[in-house]
């Protein structure tokens, strides 16, 4: 059942309020993430593709609003502002760059979970699929980190399983070079383009029948890759 339920990633570098949301959320029928930065945040959104987002705006690496507009670049997603700055002018910043609501720091758990079914609903955000994806032979199991192909064990990298994860939750649809990159190695990297060119070779090496005519991973030139959805 924890398949179906909805993701939410908080972001927040307060150990406490993790303590307290995160049960909070698995009490409400949620699946509670955690990041502790902005960073982390961004590199979350793009991998997991949560289904809403709780945002700190007073984050230890970057400003909150600087992360909701990095965001806004790839996610389409509900994002909640979570934030003890109570000024109207940092809400209308927030609510301008992208933000769905703003909730103040202290805040009741139960006014929360209210605007975020309320969001929710309001939201087309992507669900993450049960169970493993299968393109051809090859086949992905985000669970269990494991991919096969023909039945066969694959060795992947951390960051080469989390770049083909990536790719496998959206199928056939065209990842940007800056949204793959932020969501493997995080926003410093968003224009390390040749990074990514390197990572993909790697990939087809390991998965391509012939790596030099790929039929999985395939290059939109100027824009980024796609993985080629293929009937399993």
């Amino acid at each position: 059942m924890s398949a179906l339920r909805h993701r939410i990633l908080v972001i927040d570098d307060e150990p406490q309020i993790h303590r307290f949301l995160g049960p909070a959320l698995d009490a409400a029928g949620y699946e509670a993430l955690r990041a502790d930065s902005g960073q982390e945040g961004l590199r979350g959104i793009a991998l997991w593709s949560p289904d809403a987002v709780v945002l700190d705006l007073g984050l230890p690496d970057m400003d909150g609003k600087d992360v909701l507009e990095k965001a806004r670049a790839f996610y389409e997603g509900p994002i909640l502002i979570l934030s003890a700055r109570d000024r109207e002018v940092e809400k209308i910043a927030a609510l301008d760059r992208g933000a769905n609501d703003y909730v103040e720091k202290p805040f009741g758990v139960g006014e929360l979970l209210a605007r975020l079914r309320v969001a929710l609903r309001q939201s087309a955000a992507p669900r993450r699929p049960a169970g493993p994806l299968s393109f051809g032979e090859i086949v992905i199991d985000l669970d269990r980190r494991l991919v096969t192909k023909a039945g066969e064990a694959v060795k992947l990298s951390p960051k080469e399983f989390e770049l083909l994860a990536r790719l496998a939750l959206s199928p056939g649809k065209v990842l940007t070079h800056k949204e793959l990159l932020i969501s493997v190695w995080g926003a410093a990297h968003a224009e390390d383009t040749q990074y990514l060119r390197v990572f993909v070779g790697q990939l087809r090496q390991k998965l391509e029948d012939d790596p030099t005519r790929p039929g999985l991973i395939l290059t939109e030139p100027g824009m980024g890759y796609r993985l080629q959805a293929v009937a399993s």
